[in-house]
C-alpha cells in the first residue's frame, strides 16, 4: 500500500514538471523577440496615427485584433516547438505582419 502510494505520488509530480516546463517559453528566442518587438511596434505607430487624427478608433481597433491575431499564432506555434520558431515560423508570422503594418498610415 506505502509503495502504491509512493508511486503515485512520484507519477503526479513528473507530471507536474512536465506541465511546468511546457509553460515557461522562452519569450527571449531571437525569432519570437524579434516578432514580438514588430508587433509591439505596430501597436505604438497604431497608437501614434489615432492620436495625430490619421486613424479613426475603429480602424485601430481592426488593426489591434489583427495583431492580437498575430500574437497568438506565435505563442501557439512556439508551444509546439519548446517555446522556439522555426525559420518558416518566422517569416510567415512576418508577412502577416507586413501585411498589417502596410495598412498603418494609408
Amino acid at each position: 500500500m506505502v509503495f502504491r502510494i509512493a508511486a503515485v505520488a512520484a507519477l503526479a509530480f513528473s507530471f507536474a514538471g512536465v506541465a511546468s516546463a511546457q509553460t515557461q517559453w522562452d519569450a527571449a528566442h531571437p525569432r519570437r523577440d524579434e516578432v514580438n518587438d514588430r508587433l509591439s511596434n505596430q501597436n505604438s505607430r497604431i497608437h501614434q496615427e489615432v492620436h495625430e487624427g490619421e486613424m479613426s478608433h475603429a480602424q485601430a481597433m481592426k488593426l489591434h485584433r489583427d495583431d492580437r491575431q498575430i500574437r497568438h499564432e506565435e505563442r501557439l506555434m512556439a508551444s509546439q516547438d519548446r517555446s522556439h520558431l522555426t525559420k518558416q515560423e518566422q517569416r510567415t508570422l512576418n508577412q502577416q505582419e507586413n501585411h498589417v503594418s502596410k495598412k498603418i498610415g494609408q
